[in-house]
């Protein structure tokens, strides 16, 4: 997620910064003949721990005014009133969510290509070998087409023990977030320098025995629409993505994720304030599953892997009501660690609760993971453990829900509901 696929989001404590405030001087640093308050953002900071500083256009006006802040404290915008204000009158409140029916472009698209990937800096990834998406599409103002290769073996997503083998479910997450951000990046105008905070998301597979892994590479097509409004200055700050998935002709699966779009420095910003202090990186730590033979991780079969390099749980406890375990993932796993993070990144709190999911049902060889909602409060931080827990299900020979939460402290960072499905319905 992720830069780009990297969750979280609301801080506990929230304040809610009124318009004309200045929360991010590095979007409102112009001039005071700028209209300031068209780039600020209603952000959500723990009140003891935020830390804002003035505009620029603000200092010049009060060179006496503080350079860092409490939440309680922040500077007001010099003006009144910008000229187009006056001229104008009062503009639309932007609710960042608002639904826009886009055109559709008259001329047909071209066929898409499975030739060859994309560049992997549209997709956000450092290895041309995680990247799945070859084309990007326009088919109107907010709608894009993509395709995507889905590969016959990979070292993590192939890593299953069900059978017949299907293509993995994080896999098609994965292949959505890429087509969002490339489509985002290629066709929406979002400079390459965006992070894309996932905030919720849902993932919903219908079409099982169209992604059974054939004698050929996969060749799946994702419809993706952007839903917001951006501000009057034309940046998108939030918004809505959805996608259909299809092969061939038959829609397969949906996705949608409600997602904040940040530059660096608001990124940075947001994660100082929820911690107060900087975040360590991945490359700060020893791998934690370092040994193959850790005795404290979880058994590969068990959580539904052959590898114990993509095994992301340890210590695991099962009662007749409840499982949990700590999450654990090895960092030199580069499908999720394709670059340095300093957080967990959603992909990995996903691939966890699927595993624990597994985990529940006892039956991970004829149990297939088909469905994801998910909800990030939080950051996952690297420095603080993270632990696991859902109750105990039993295969009804149905599609079930396993909620598993996620918990640092006595917080909940996350919470992800696994839907699976036996292997009857192949």
């Amino acid at each position: 997620m992720v830069g780009t696929g990297t969750p979280v989001r609301r801080a506990s404590s929230p304040i809610r910064i009124p318009r004309g405030y200045c929360a991010f001087p590095a979007v409102c640093s112009s001039p005071g003949a700028r209209e300031c308050e068209e780039a600020f953002i209603t952000v959500e900071f723990p009140r003891h721990r935020a830390s804002m500083r003035p505009c620029d256009a603000h200092s010049a006006a009060n060179p006496s005014a503080q350079t860092e802040a409490s939440p309680d404290v922040f500077t007001r915008c010099p003006r009144e009133k910008s000229a187009r204000e006056v001229l104008e009158g009062p503009q639309p409140k932007e609710t960042g969510m608002t639904t826009h029916v886009a055109p559709e472009i008259p001329s047909v698209p071209a066929e898409l290509s499975y030739g060859r990937t994309v560049d992997r800096s549209l997709v956000h990834r450092a290895a041309v070998s995680e990247v799945f998406v070859t084309d990007i599409r326009a088919l109107a103002a907010k709608k894009v087409r993509s395709a995507v290769q889905l590969p016959l073996t990979h070292g993590y997503y192939s890593d299953h023990v069900q059978r017949p083998a299907v293509y993995d479910a994080l896999l098609l997450l994965e292949s959505g977030r890429q087509a969002a951000i490339a489509g985002s990046h290629a066709h929406i105008g979002l400079s390459k320098g965006t992070t894309m905070i996932v905030d919720t998301f849902r993932l919903d597979l219908y079409g099982l025995k169209e992604l059974v892994v054939g004698p050929e590479p996969g060749r799946l097509r994702i419809d993706t629409e952007y839903i917001g409004q951006p501000t009057r200055r034309g940046r998108y700050r939030k918004g809505k993505v959805a996608q259909r998935y299809f092969v061939d002709d038959t829609e397969v699966g949906e996705h949608e994720m409600d997602v904040l779009f940040l530059n660096q420095h608001e990124n940075e910003v947001l994660r100082h304030a929820q911690r107060g202090t900087p975040a360590p990186l991945t490359s700060d730590f020893c791998d934690h599953g370092a040994a193959v033979d850790d005795i404290w991780q979880a058994e590969p079969a068990r959580v539904g892997r052959g590898n114990p390099l993509n095994v992301v749980l340890s210590r695991p406890e099962t009662s007749p009501t409840a499982v949990s375990a700590e999450v654990t993932p090895r960092f030199d796993n580069r499908a999720l660690f394709d670059h340095v993070y300093d957080h967990l990144p959603a992909m990995t709190l996903v691939e966890a609760a699927r595993q624990l999911a597994l985990l529940s049902t006892g039956e991970p060889r004829t149990t297939y993971a088909v469905g994801f909602e998910a909800r990030f409060s939080r950051f996952a931080e690297l420095d603080e453990p993270v632990h696991a827990e859902a109750p105990r299900m039993r295969a009804d020979g149905g599609r079930t829900q396993t909620p598993v939460r996620f918990l640092q402290g006595d917080a909940e960072i996350a919470h992800v509901t696994v839907t699976v499905a036996p292997g009857s319905e192949l």
